[in-house]
């Protein structure tokens, strides 16, 4: 057996290959940025080509923009293709891409909440279902980004808090009828994270300092702080972990929903 000194000399994920939805901002950037540092090429797919460019572009030799809507399957089979085509093979799947907003349950259009479950839980089965040709052939594996809202009741997401949900349980369904595939399938729930469109959307203005009183740890995470986990995940020091998932929260999901029912001034 060869020593850890000379496994990882190039980074936890070398000679591996990445494929990222919502790669081009957010959570999905800064992950595709970790991964790339341990030595991943990566490849990340999004609708906004001029953010992908941007991002493949500053990860040189190691990025590729695919660009593509996880809602459309062949748009993503395509991608998964040009990934493999580009790179060789395909070991890891992140599922990042996502949308949300802010909406009262009994004012939330049916066309409102099937655009979130559509890019939130179809997208992301869309992605795995596309990649899981490849990721057998690499006996890879998935890691998806869910959120707090999958078991923590919360006001103004119900549209989110389905999707999400949905996915926790795609993760386990995935999991254990693709683990003999050799393909591993986790989620990673984050809390609130600095820098990042949800938080801006979910918390505007004076509310973020009303809900960082709400976290035991007493601050928002960091993009980083999510993309080590995703690097953990996806390294072999979780080689045999399948169907779990991370809550990378800071506490908060111990308080329950008080933190957006003082917003609401309940």
């Amino acid at each position: 057996m060869s020593p850890p000194s000379a496994v990882f000399r190039d980074g936890l994920l070398a000679g591996k290959v990445a494929l990222i939805t919502g790669g081009g901002s957010g959570i999905g950037e800064g992950i595709a940025r970790r991964f790339a540092e341990q030595g991943a090429k990566v490849a990340v797919l999004g609708r906004t080509a001029t953010k992908l460019v941007r991002v493949a572009e500053e990860l040189g030799d190691a990025g590729l923009a695919v660009p593509a809507d996880v809602r459309e399957y062949a748009a993503v089979e395509a991608a998964v293709a040009k990934t493999v085509t580009r790179f060789g093979r395909l070991d890891i799947l992140i599922n990042s891409a996502a949308g949300n907003f802010l909406a009262p349950a009994s004012q939330l259009s049916a066309n409102g909440f099937r655009a979130v479950v559509d890019i939130d839980l179809c997208g992301t089965f869309n992605a795995c279902r596309a990649s899981f040709g490849a990721l057998r052939d690499a006996r890879g594996c998935i890691v998806s980004i869910t959120a707090t809202q999958a078991f923590v009741p919360m006001p103004l997401q119900a549209h989110a808090g389905a999707a999400k949900a949905g996915i926790e349980k795609l993760t386990r369904d995935l999991a254990l009828e693709w683990a003999g595939a050799g393909v591993r399938v986790n989620s990673l729930a984050p809390g609130p994270i600095e820098d990042t469109e949800g938080m801006r959307r979910l918390a505007p203005g004076e509310s973020a300092d009303k809900m960082r009183k709400h976290v035991p740890l007493g601050r928002w995470g960091t993009i980083g702080e999510i993309a080590d986990v995703a690097l953990f995940l996806c390294s072999p020091a979780a080689s045999f972990i399948t169907g779990a998932c991370f809550l990378v929260d800071g506490g908060s999901a111990l308080t329950g929903p008080s933190r957006f029912l003082e917003m609401m001034g309940g």
